[in-house]
């Protein structure tokens, strides 16, 4: 039987087909477009997902391709592997949900969490990388070395990410955080502290901000990426919480600084 492989995000989904393709594999690659680790999960339609994305940045979701996966994925008789990383709270959210849709039905997976490889330095050297937390950092020679590696995952597995899949709808808080007990809910404000703690009396770029905390955030997890951090400096702008030198939308050329 022919695989699907199925994977969180375009970063992830892009990387796995250029293994795929470098390695000569004619199977096919299905990238779900949307980060479930931030916004309601119920309801979990497509509508709902893009409306809740649309509040932070224009056309961050495309509603079709995210109803597609969805669809395509509980109708296909194709073998489902399941890419993912557990220390992403986009990549378990992703893990978790795709369990959660598709039952009792068995399927593969193929978990990077750990994952140790080395790359190549600008003078030809090669420095080990730390333990890999999500699919979407891993390169794509790396990738293309864990094709085949798939392993069916256990009924006790697909319960367990069931279940937890289960209790976060039943909460369904706006962020989803990655940690050592899985994925925990958290509030709309979870990262407000630490951008206000990047930011200073001086003017700064929000891009610069927000890649700060990115950065100080990703201790052994990733946690949250740039679109809805974006959304969170305006909101502390709008509260008065910061100061904006432009459109606090444009990341790149607005400027922010705390209040006197």
């Amino acid at each position: 039987m022919s695989r699907l492989h199925l994977a969180p995000g375009h970063s992830a989904g892009g990387s796995l087909r250029k293994a795929l393709r470098d390695a000569a594999v004619r199977e096919e690659v299905l990238f779900l477009p949307d980060d479930l680790s931030c916004g309601p999960v119920v309801p979990d339609d497509a509508a709902t997902r893009v409306a809740w994305w649309s509040e932070f940045y224009d056309e961050v979701l495309q509603g079709p391709a995210i109803q597609s996966f969805w669809d395509t994925i509980s109708t296909i008789d194709e073998r489902l592997v399941v890419w993912f990383g557990r220390r992403s709270a986009c990549e378990l959210a992703f893990f978790q949900a795709v369990a959660h849709r598709l039952g009792d039905r068995p399927f593969d997976i193929i978990d990077v969490t750990g994952l140790q490889f080395c790359y190549k330095l600008p003078d030809g050297g090669t420095r080990r990388a730390r333990p890999a937390e999500a699919v979407s950092i891993v390169p794509e020679d790396v990738l293309r070395t864990l094709l085949g590696s798939e392993r069916q995952i256990s009924a006790k597995e697909q319960d367990e990410a069931r279940q937890q899949w289960q209790r976060l709808r039943s909460e369904n808080a706006p962020l989803r955080i990655a940690g050592p007990e899985g994925l925990l809910s958290a509030p709309i404000d979870h990262f407000d502290q630490l951008l206000l703690e990047q930011a200073s009396r001086d003017w700064q770029k929000v891009a610069r901000i927000v890649g700060s905390v990115m950065a100080y955030s990703r201790d052994e997890y990733i946690q949250v990426g740039d679109v809805f951090l974006l959304g969170r400096v305006v909101a502390l702008v709008e509260a008065g919480k910061l100061i904006a030198e432009g459109n606090p939308w444009d990341m790149r050329a607005c400027r922010v600084s705390l209040p006197d």
